[in-house]
């Protein structure tokens, strides 16, 4: 009805100018026509523009459907350790016990969403609250992390020690509990990584640290394995008369294969507690050491050992400390450790290495 009464309007419209030219020379019949195609026209296209607007919100919805579809295959199914959970929709408030994977979350962004954290982490994490809860990750408050309501508790293998769950009960009560074994190789850190940004919906930020970790090493791994002469390092945990260090399988050991080095104990497997007079027997070309608590000046002390006289590391002054939480955690910070070895033991190949 309201298309013909349009219609009808162009009539008298056609009709009344057709009057007032006086010619005669277009009919009304022939105006209604073209007006009718006029209006046929624009009704045409208002279809058109109703069918695109609602293929638009089709597309839309259906973008917003496969995103959400994306965020939750990005939510894990199974933590680190192998064990099945179940990741909340929103984390807001998070639980750490492990200074590694702290690290990682304040990186993310993520300090204020931190209620509690381990005695250690606030020791190498930065922009935690100075009121932030303390437990001792080895005997954790059960009832005060019940109370705390956390959405995501991470664990990591310390804290079950003796093939006990501790948090069975806090895992009944529903809450997710995600653990993160210590990783002894760099391709499980960066899983690592990863894995705890999926957990906390940062999956792009945590893919980018993850990038950002891959470029570094690529650049050491591509100078390192055009050395020829490879220097020989003896790298401590911690000093004599406790002398600890480690072999293959831990992923210090491939960054000194990295930058193109040898570890002296790389016949051996794992972490090891070494007898001095083995140690002196290897004669290290570099020394390395990550202690930092057993004295203040811990290159020197090596340099100044008593017996470590003829060791070649010591004979030159190639003794070297490298930043004891970069070497420590497993997290994305080891390819800071990574740079500093490689600058300690190469500094010539690695001038340029920033």
């Amino acid at each position: 009805m309201k298309r013909r009464w349009s219609i009808l309007a162009a009539l008298f419209l056609a009709a009344g100018l057709t009057a007032c030219a006086g010619n005669g020379a277009v009919s009304g019949t022939e105006s209604a026509a073209g007006a009718a195609q006029v209006e046929t026209a624009a009704g045409a296209e208002a279809e058109t523009a109703e069918e695109s607007a609602a293929e638009t919100q089709a597309e839309t919805a259906s973008a917003e459907t496969e995103e959400s579809a994306e965020e939750a295959a990005a939510r894990p199914q199974e933590d680190r350790a192998g064990n099945p959970i179940e990741v909340p929709e929103e984390v807001d408030s998070i639980i750490s016990l492990a200074p590694a994977t702290t690290q990682i979350l304040c990186d993310l962004g993520l300090a204020d969403e931190i209620v509690a954290v381990d005695t250690n982490s606030p020791m190498y994490a930065e922009g935690l609250s100075g009121d932030v809860m303390q437990f001792d990750m080895m005997e954790p408050d059960l009832e005060q992390i019940l109370n705390a309501e956390p959405d995501i508790i991470f664990v990591s293998s310390m804290s079950s020690q003796g093939g006990d769950d501790i948090f069975a009960g806090i895992r009944e009560a529903g809450i997710c509990v995600a653990e993160i074994p210590t990783s002894n190789t760099i391709e499980d850190v960066k899983k690592d990584v990863q894995f705890t940004a999926d957990c906390v919906g940062k999956s792009e930020e945590g893919a980018a640290l993850v990038a950002d970790m891959e470029a570094v090493i690529d650049e050491v791994s591509a100078i390192g394995q055009n050395i020829e002469e490879k220097k020989t390092v003896l790298f401590e945990i911690s000093p004599v008369p406790y002398l600890y260090s480690f072999g293959t399988g831990v992923y210090l050991n491939e960054m000194i294969e990295l930058i193109g080095a040898q570890n002296v104990l790389g016949d051996q497997e794992g972490w090891i507690s070494v007898t001095e007079e083995s140690a002196v027997a290897a004669d290290p070309d570099v020394i390395l050491t990550s202690d930092n608590f057993s004295s203040s000046d811990p290159v020197a002390e090596i340099l100044g050992r008593a017996g470590w006289e003829n060791v070649t590391a010591v004979k030159e002054g190639q003794a070297y400390y490298i930043d004891n939480a970069a070497s420590s955690l497993p997290n994305h910070h080891i390819v800071d450790a990574l740079k500093e070895m490689a600058k300690a033991v190469y500094p010539e190949e690695y001038a340029d290495l920033k």
